[in-house]
């Protein structure tokens, strides 16, 4: 993964957790949104952990590596901690998660693939 890869994957989850604390007229002070998203930051520090020790990189199964790590460990410490993980809240998440850490490298990948084919 490049730096920027890591960079783009911080950005979705703090989006997420900004969005989130604004959609229940919560705080978007920085503090408050990472008192949301520090469950998910580790969460995608699992992730990265685990790609990069793969052999083998491939775009979407990166993301889905890192989606699934996001989602699986910041729902085990939001329900260590108390908080909430109400089953809508759990899809509402997956779905958004889902969508930047995959889509991101979609798109990124998209571009390269063009980029690519117009050099040939």
């Amino acid at each position: 993964m490049n730096k920027h890869a890591y960079y783009l994957d911080l950005f979705v989850v703090l989006v997420f957790a900004a969005a989130g604390r604004a959609s229940h007229s919560l705080s978007d002070s920085v503090l408050g949104v990472l008192e949301t998203a520090w469950p998910f930051l580790i969460g995608v520090l699992v992730g990265w952990v685990a790609v990069l020790r793969q052999d083998r990189h491939v775009w979407w199964l990166d993301g889905v590596l890192i989606a699934m790590s996001t989602i699986v460990v910041g729902m085990l410490l939001r329900l260590a901690t108390g908080e909430g993980t109400a089953l809508a809240f759990v899809l509402v998440a997956s779905g958004v998660l889902v969508a930047g850490l995959v889509g991101w490298r979609a798109v990124a990948a998209a571009f390269a693939a063009r980029q690519h084919k117009s050099l040939t």
